[in-house]
């Protein structure tokens, strides 16, 4: 703990706990935003190496939880269905890793934040997009790109994954799985990639892990909460952090 404390003081940790906590419920109740919340509250109060450090381990822990949170067969059901999606965002994701110091991140975090504050605006206001079965291949293009790429530049994968399955109008309980299989294997990548860049190092190691148990607590009381919502109240709250995540992108392309 003493190694801790001498990266991260005291009162910061205290902090640090409280935030993860809170990913961590949004996280169980919806199925997503655990690294805007850790992102966003952890780099408001640390360099970003060490914010980025804190998410990389609670991140691959809890979406490992949520994508076999029915059991294997649930979550190999989840890649049999949507493995265009996923396999179309993973290699996207490679790609533009490869490309992160040398493209403008305002110009895509805008490009993704103005669609979709406006999808979820549009969507909480009563107007719904569907796609049609015959669209779906053309969608599953177009939002597995986009995931790909935020998540390659932004470690984001969350809103566009989530806009995707909301308009394939998936169940509830498949829609939480296939979310959380998508990036449970986005943040294996992102895990290998900064054990090789030092961001995840012997000092940075232990504060990661130990946020672990705050936001394994948080996304199961927040679990409970998603386990009595019903469907409509399940889309609501999720479009409603969805507005919430799509409003900070807009943030950071113009005001970070």
């Amino acid at each position: 703990m003493g190694a801790i404390f001498d990266l991260v003081p005291v009162s910061l940790f205290a902090l640090a706990l409280a935030i993860t906590f809170l990913g961590g419920f949004v996280k169980g109740a919806v199925g997503f935003a655990l690294p805007l919340i850790i992102i966003s509250g952890l780099g408001a109060i640390f360099p970003p190496e060490i914010a980025l450090a804190g998410l990389l381990l609670p991140g691959v822990i809890t979406n490992l939880w949520q994508a076999f949170r029915q059991g294997p067969g649930g979550a190999l059901g989840a890649i049999r269905g949507h493995w265009p999606f996923i396999s179309i965002g993973l290699v996207a994701m490679v790609i533009t890793a490869q490309m992160v110091m040398t493209l403008p991140q305002w110009l895509f975090f805008a490009a993704i934040g103005i669609p979709i504050t406006i999808y979820s605006a549009t969507q909480l206001m009563g107007w719904q997009l569907r796609v049609a079965p015959d669209r779906r291949g053309l969608a599953t293009v177009l939002f597995g790109a986009i995931a790909g790429v935020l998540g390659g530049l932004a470690a984001i994968w969350g809103p566009p994954t989530v806009a995707y399955l909301t308009s394939l109008d998936v169940e509830k309980r498949e829609h939480v799985r296939v979310q959380g299989m998508v990036y449970f294997l986005g943040g294996i990548g992102l895990l290998a990639s900064h054990l090789r860049s030092g961001v995840l190092n012997a000092e940075t190691v232990p504060f990661s892990a130990l946020l672990v148990v705050p936001a394994l607590a948080g996304m199961w009381l927040g679990q409970r909460m998603q386990d009595r919502m019903d469907r409509d109240q399940f889309l609501r709250a999720t479009l409603v952090v969805l507005l919430i995540a799509g409003l900070n992108l807009v943030r950071r392309a113009y005001f970070a």
